[in-house]
């Protein structure tokens, strides 16, 4: 006999193309907190959130009360058209959360490539330079511009060239792979310094506009530079007057335990680009950013018909109120520093875990075959998400081998669900390994 979910699948077969993919073959029913029901009647425990984007869980109460509240007095004008006070609300709020002692302002949009997008074009306008220097396994988003940012090729480049232009790529800080086959702290941090040669050897100083870089590169395998990183950086564009982006949209909303996850290196951006947990689930982005970068367009050249809808920025205000004033901002420490404890006891028994790394509770298991050659585990990691998933867990994997585990968890699962969690991601990790 058919179940609910084979009906759907049939129809998803029938009526959506390929492209769209599916990391489960689950259809959702319900979900609250960290625990999705599917319209089989199953239980999954979610540490994937959406791929990052409900970091205060499914359907808070909160941010429900918001929604509706907002659905029952209006719906939309278009902020070009007639203004609310939601957008200038919370514009105001993110720019206060935003570091820097400078003066901000924040415009939104709806998803993070759309924040990405009016970053770059912000920057160039106020630089008048038409270049742009992105990162080695960097993931920006899917539109031209933020796809030709992106590093990896398959799945979200092969075929849909040509690319934008002025678009260039340097190495990032992968200690554990480093391009430059140093090891830290004696490198000296040299992938950072790498920039000054990079001016020389592929697009001058004087036509760069900004540099763009992820605090932790998300799908790129949560990489997570070194301490003096960022502070080499952003000396480096000071020098030359260059826009320091940082796309925060997988980072950011408290994903490390800090708002902000560059906060971690005490510097502060140019730019900042905000998405996924910023509105729980609803489309909204936001780029941050320094007055003079970002007011320096002209009337008209930003924005959208739908970008900072009434609905999404009310969903994001109550956000900002559950992480800030609730405390889950400090929940999401906490959990950060019991995964970090719970992933160094995994990789002390098991050799498949070459690494560990991340901030607060955005942590990533890099798989590999051997620890002397790392040679990825890309069909491990493969078979241990659809493993966790036969158990009742979801998660996700990334990194341009396809062999990095990230958690993405919301920061309101109870100590229940996540023991159970973790207990199934290691009783897999036992089965790979015996296979």
């Amino acid at each position: 006999m058919a179940t609910p979910h084979d009906d759907l699948l049939q129809k998803r077969k029938q009526h959506v193309p390929q492209g769209p993919f599916n990391i489960t073959p689950a259809f959702i029913r319900e979900a609250r907190g960290a625990i999705m029901i599917d319209v089989n009647g199953r239980e999954l425990i979610d540490f994937a959130g959406g791929i990052g984007v409900l970091n205060v869980g499914h359907c808070h109460p909160k941010v429900v009360a918001a929604i509706k509240d907002q659905a029952e007095k209006y719906i939309h004008t278009c902020f070009h058209v007639v203004m609310y006070d939601p957008y200038v609300e919370l514009a105001s709020r993110l720019n206060a959360l935003a570091p820097g002692d400078f003066p901000k302002m924040t415009m939104f949009a709806n998803s993070g490539a759309e924040a990405v997008e009016n970053a770059v074009k912000a920057a160039r306008y106020a630089k008048q330079r038409p270049a742009v220097i992105a990162f080695e396994n960097a993931f920006h988003g899917r539109t031209l511009l933020t796809m030709t940012l992106t590093s990896k090729v398959k799945p979200y480049k092969l075929g849909f060239g040509p690319f934008a232009p002025e678009v260039y790529r340097m190495p990032y800080a992968y200690c554990y792979r480093c391009p430059f086959g140093l090891k830290y702290p004696a490198c000296e941090v040299a992938c950072a310094d790498y920039l000054e040669d990079f001016f020389i050897s592929n697009v001058a100083a004087e036509s760069t506009a900004a540099v763009i870089v992820e605090p932790i590169q998300g799908e790129g395998g949560f990489i997570t530079p070194p301490p003096e990183y960022f502070t080499k950086l952003q000396r480096i564009c000071q020098k030359y007057d260059i826009a320091l982006i940082a796309d925060e949209v997988q980072s950011g909303a408290g994903r490390t335990g800090k708002f902000f996850a560059i906060e971690h290196w005490g510097v502060a951006p140019d730019l900042i680009t905000c998405a996924k947990s910023l509105a729980a689930g609803m489309p909204l982005s936001a780029v941050i950013g320094r007055q003079e970068i970002i007011n320096a367009p002209h009337v008209g050249g930003l924005g959208g018909t739908y970008a900072g809808n009434p609905i999404s920025c009310r969903a994001a205000l109550a956000v900002l109120e559950i992480l800030l004033a609730d405390g889950l901002l400090e929940r999401a420490r906490r959990l950060g520093d019991i995964l970090q404890a719970r992933f160094a006891d995994l990789q002390q028994r098991h050799e498949i875990i070459g690494d560990v790394r991340g901030k607060g509770p955005m942590l990533a298991l890099e798989l590999v075959k051997d620890r002397e050659t790392k040679k990825p585990a890309t069909d491990e990691a493969k078979k241990l998400v659809q493993l966790c998933y036969d158990k009742g867990l979801v998660l996700l994997s990334c990194g341009n081998f396809s062999n990095v585990i990230r958690t993405l968890m919301p920061f309101v699962i109870t100590d229940d669900q996540l023991e159970r969690g973790l207990a199934i991601l290691e009783e897999a990790l036992h089965e790979i390994e015996k296979a």
